[in-house]
């Protein structure tokens, strides 16, 4: 009987040390660029950039001033990014990328908040050929999302819908657009706008509105109230706020889906910024992954694109943005 005892001891002993094993670290992807010249910038960008008569040089010269001559944004930025414990300059990268291959940065800060005053006295909807978004979403099809807890899931629930049942499907007698579903309902004035100093869109930002809640204090966001949702991501005190919380969502995916650390690369996150989806883009590159593993070969790590490359290059000019902040 005392054998057996020490036996059943040692046993839950050896279950306990087990259990407080660490657990391995996922792996860090290192500082720099993955490919050794720039990806091929999309033609959209380069017909946007040509129709402006300017450059991404320019274009990027211009954000970077900003920033540069901004120690208030500056420092919003590296307090908004210590709140979601991500580097500033994952922050600066986004922003960066954004106005250096979508549109021109304003020259100052102030004109963001005008901007974002003026939306609260428009008049425009969240809808398609007459069907609001809310009444949109009610459809059968869409059940299967209600029970989603956050808006992160619960939206991106919805997006797959829209991706699986109705994109570019004939459904009830109507054709819908073979388009992104942020572009078809949540862009009233034209497709592919976004918005702010973050070059937000809506739909990414009903997504994060739980987090920002969560982390900033700042109230939820609703597909309801339109004007509230675009007044939000043009205020830089509010929108800045939902890149940083943006950033904290690809960081966590890649690490949680993924095994990759991508906190020490900006341009990889710059990328998942520019993309989105980064789940199903970290699930892609896991079972990539597994694959290579099941074959002995090297596995591959998370790689820039265009956007993400540019701010790798960039990188030292970057943060020496926050040495004197």
């Amino acid at each position: 009987m005392a054998s057996r005892a020490r036996l059943v001891i040692g046993i839950c002993v050896g279950l306990v040390g087990a259990g407080s094993l660490p657990v391995a670290a996922a792996k860090l992807v290192p500082e720099g660029n993955r490919n050794a010249e720039q990806p091929p910038i999309p033609g959209v960008s380069a017909k946007r950039t040509k129709s402006a008569q300017t450059t991404y040089d320019a274009k990027y010269g211009k954000v970077y001033q900003l920033l540069k001559n901004d120690s208030g944004l500056v420092s919003k930025i590296r307090s908004i990014s210590a709140s979601y414990q991500i580097d500033p300059v994952h922050m600066v990268g986004a922003i960066v990328g954004e106005h250096t291959y979508n549109v021109d940065a304003y020259d100052r800060l102030q004109t963001y908040y005008v901007k974002a005053v003026s939306y609260l006295k428009s008049d425009f909807s969240f809808s398609h050929a007459g069907e609001t978004v809310g009444q949109f979403i009610e459809r059968p099809e869409f059940a299967e999302c209600e029970k989603e807890k956050g808006s992160y899931d619960l939206w991106s629930c919805r997006e797959a819908v829209w991706d699986k049942a109705f994109r570019g499907k004939s459904v009830d007698g109507t054709k819908w657009p073979n388009d992104r579903f942020g572009a078809v309902f949540f862009q009233p004035f034209y497709a592919g706008q976004t918005f702010g100093i973050g070059q937000l869109n809506p739909l990414t930002a009903l997504k994060m509105t739980d987090m920002v809640h969560k982390v900033s204090g700042f109230r939820r966001i609703s597909h309801d109230n339109p004007q509230e949702v675009y007044q939000t991501i043009m205020d830089p005190d509010k929108s800045l706020a939902y890149v940083a919380a943006t950033v904290k969502k690809s960081i966590s995916a890649y690490k949680r889906i993924a095994d990759f650390d991508i906190s020490g690369n900006p341009g990889i996150t710059a990328t998942l910024y520019n993309l989105g989806n980064p789940e199903a883009r970290a699930a892609r590159l896991a079972a990539e992954n597994r694959i290579l593993r099941a074959k002995g070969q090297r596995i591959k790590l998370p790689e820039e694109n265009y956007y993400g490359w540019l701010v790798n290059d960039k990188l030292d000019e970057l943060k020496a943005l926050f040495q004197d902040s």
